[in-house]
């Protein structure tokens, strides 16, 4: 059931955030049990004027190649899955697409299952009657 955002400069060529989609959906599969299908992304191109980042925080350096990426999901995961996810999107992402791993932000929201609705007006993970 996780949710991502992917948010990321317009200076990136077509199709790179959805690369980046692809990325976050198999390290969710692997190291987050999440099961096939389960994949609902919303990716936003930004002027680099959008994209507000200190030039540096806890002593690393950003540009403007920088990618935010939140995953709202149910929480449940350990502190190592977690980590082991994070590493699987970084290792991915600077691989794949050659970006810098001082530019890639991750952020995980977790919630619990009731907070979903996936369409028909229906809570299809609350409490049986």
């Amino acid at each position: 059931m996780p949710f991502a955002r992917i948010d990321l400069s317009n200076k990136h060529p077509d199709g790179f955030g959805q690369q980046v989609g692809e990325i976050i959906y198999r390290a969710l599969q692997q190291y987050l049990n999440v099961p096939e299908n389960d994949k609902f992304q919303v990716i936003t191109r930004h002027d680099s004027k959008e994209l507000v980042t200190p030039k540096t925080y806890l002593g690393i350096e950003y540009s403007d190649d920088i990618i935010f990426m939140q995953v709202t999901l149910n929480e449940g995961r350990t502190t190592e899955m977690k980590k082991n996810f994070y590493k699987a999107i970084c290792d991915g992402v600077v691989q794949k697409l050659k970006v810098r791993p001082q530019d890639i932000i991750i952020n995980l929201i977790e919630v619990n299952k009731e907070n979903w609705l996936f369409g028909n007006g229906e809570m299809q993970y609350g409490p049986v009657p």
